[in-house]
């Protein structure tokens, strides 16, 4: 007697699915690994620092050292105030674009919209140039205000195009409503779009602070001063020709990345939905 075995549709063969565990068990390990070398590296003493063994002679003197013997604190204030006004300046820059161009048609538009994209296009290498002789101008090189508005040409671009995205999927009888409610339209904007928008505002907001909170070039060239520089030109100083102290470059890498971390626990519940939304208009 023969028995006919039925697969339901989607299900995967026991060998597949070790397979794809296997996989997934693999890549987690590669992309965990780094992270847990800088945490490990940050622990030993400094004439253990560059070997192979994971833990030997575990000590805080790394980040004794950085928190009492080096500019890591002005560094960290730099690095909050500059990532938190780009942050909040670039979600209002790109949100307030983003819905003119996806609700208004007025001359320049598409114009507008190719200048955004092709800024994008650009090596960021080749506008230090540019732009340090800009700011050297203007008086505000060693400025955070100088940092903030080179961030803000970085985030805003591309921050628009998705934030107009995300605003082409909210039906346009919202803004009616709000009309015939007796609002102008950025009262339409503030009190009923910009509620729906959280996820696409999550989005931008995060990539804004990551822009400005890693970000090494502009801030090397821009600052100079160890109590003038930014977390990521700050780690340069631990590396010199003859030296480096790879105890307080990880004890400070590690310490970099907790505020980063924190910021996108809060905001990823709205990540995935705002990146999701964002790419299905343009």
């Amino acid at each position: 007697m023969t028995t006919t075995r039925t697969r339901t549709r989607g299900s995967r063969s026991p060998f597949a699915s070790f397979g794809l565990h296997a996989t997934l068990v693999v890549a987690s390990v590669i992309a965990v690994f780094p992270v847990l070398w800088i945490l490990l590296t940050s622990l030993k003493p400094a004439q253990h620092a560059i070997t192979t063994d994971f833990v030997k002679e575990p000590t805080l003197s790394n980040y004794t050292y950085l928190l009492e013997s080096s500019h890591f604190l002005d560094w960290f204030l730099n690095s909050v105030l500059v990532a938190g006004v780009t942050t909040v300046l670039g979600v209002f820059i790109a949100a307030t674009t983003g819905y003119a161009v996806s609700r208004f048609k007025f001359p320049g538009m598409k114009p507008l919209m190719w200048t955004l994209l092709i800024t994008q296009m650009f090596p960021m290498a080749i506008l230090i140039v540019p732009l340090y002789n800009l700011m050297g101008q203007l008086g505000l090189l060693n400025q955070p205000v100088g940092l903030i508005i080179t961030y803000l040409t970085i985030a805003v671009p591309f921050c628009a195009w998705m934030m107009k995205g995300f605003f082409d999927t909210i039906p346009v009888e919202i803004d009616e409503s709000g009309r015939v409610d007796g609002l102008n339209p950025f009262g339409t904007f503030w009190r009923l779009i910009l509620p729906l928008a959280k996820p696409g505002l999550a989005v931008t907001g995060f990539y804004a602070f990551i822009t400005a909170w890693g970000e090494v070039a502009y801030a090397s060239a821009f600052m100079v001063g160890e109590e003038n520089l930014t977390l990521a030109g700050g780690l340069q100083t631990f590396v010199t020709q003859y030296t480096s102290n790879w105890g307080a470059m990880s004890a400070a890498s590690v310490l970099i990345a907790i505020p980063a971390a924190i910021f996108f626990v809060f905001a990823q519940r709205h990540l995935v939905a705002g990146m999701t939304a964002g790419a299905t208009k343009g």
